[in-house]
């Protein structure tokens, strides 16, 4: 029964498998939100994916990345959330680019 409630994502949030082969900690499973599906850093990861995985359905979203990157990532998007959450005016900041060695 336990395992059940663990593989339960709550609604509105996306399960994402993210590691690299050669990494020491292997694969690990994060939620997200699907909002970061909609975002121009997270979309470069998605393409990335496509190449490396095809559009495989079974199971959670693959993401060929370090943990260490996707963490940084998911940093990146939340810090910019958080910025345009604060600003009530429409303040656009530039399009981050996407630097990470594994992504």
């Amino acid at each position: 029964m336990q395992e059940d409630k663990k593989m339960k994502v709550k609604k509105g949030w996306l399960a994402v498998q993210v590691g690299l082969e050669d990494e020491d900690g292997g694969f690990q499973r994060f939620s997200i939100p699907i909002s970061y599906l909609y975002h121009p850093l997270f979309h470069k990861l998605l393409d990335k994916a496509r190449e490396v995985y095809g559009y495989n359905t079974a199971g959670p979203l693959m993401l060929p990345c370090s943990v260490e990157d996707f963490l940084h990532l998911r940093w990146r998007i939340e810090k910019e959330a958080a910025a345009h959450h604060h600003h009530h005016h429409r303040h656009h900041l530039p399009a981050p680019s996407l630097s990470f060695h594994s992504c």
